[in-house]
């Protein structure tokens, strides 16, 4: 990896180019450059939401989640690099299992909407589909790594399970969309 930086301000970028961890340099507006911002972008997200309360083992997952997106930046920052490896992305899978087991089954679409913490897990799984759109642009052009694409889609969907966990807090629930087809089936017949 490249060497961590000593200086911030370096003027280096004032052409519209940034330097990536091999030390070659690249458009600002690269599909690589891209994706590592969403990617970013979302981490920073998710250190937002850790600001709220929840129970320890969420914040103890999130946590880690934020390490793990760490590991994707830097290998999206060195093309070939593989920092991500397969078992995040089966850490993901075990977390969803366990979240989903503890929540009723969806029989309506649901609002990104709840209290705070559940708002802004939405807001991280809305954050994380574009970063994993960014990732398969990228893989388009580029050789990438199966993980980061399957490590974005499984933690959008965990961010929406987590979303409902957040919602149950203190007796809440989710915010379910009013829909038509719900408001006939629920009419009293005549």
């Amino acid at each position: 990896m490249g060497n961590r930086l000593t200086q911030i301000a370096t003027r280096t970028g004032d052409a519209g180019t940034t330097g990536l961890g091999d030390n070659t340099r690249v458009s600002k507006n690269s599909l690589r450059v891209h994706a590592m911002g969403d990617v970013d972008e979302l981490n920073s997200h998710i250190g937002l939401l850790l600001c709220e309360d929840m129970p320890a083992d969420v914040r103890q997952l999130l946590v880690e989640i934020q390490h793990q997106l760490f590991n994707l930046g830097g290998e999206l920052s060195i093309p070939g690099f593989e920092l991500l490896k397969p078992e995040a992305v089966l850490a993901l899978d075990e977390a969803l299992a366990t979240y989903n087991e503890q929540l009723p089954r969806l029989q309506e679409f649901i609002l990104p909407a709840g209290n705070r913490a559940a708002s802004q897990a939405h807001v991280c799984r809305t954050v994380a589909r574009r970063a994993e759109r960014a990732v398969v642009a990228l893989g388009n052009e580029e050789a990438l790594k199966d993980t980061p694409r399957q490590y974005l889609n499984r933690l959008s969907d965990l961010m929406f399970v987590l979303a409902r966990v957040l919602n149950r807090m203190n007796g809440g629930d989710d915010v379910y969309w009013k829909s038509e087809r719900m408001a006939q089936q629920q009419e009293p017949a005549a």
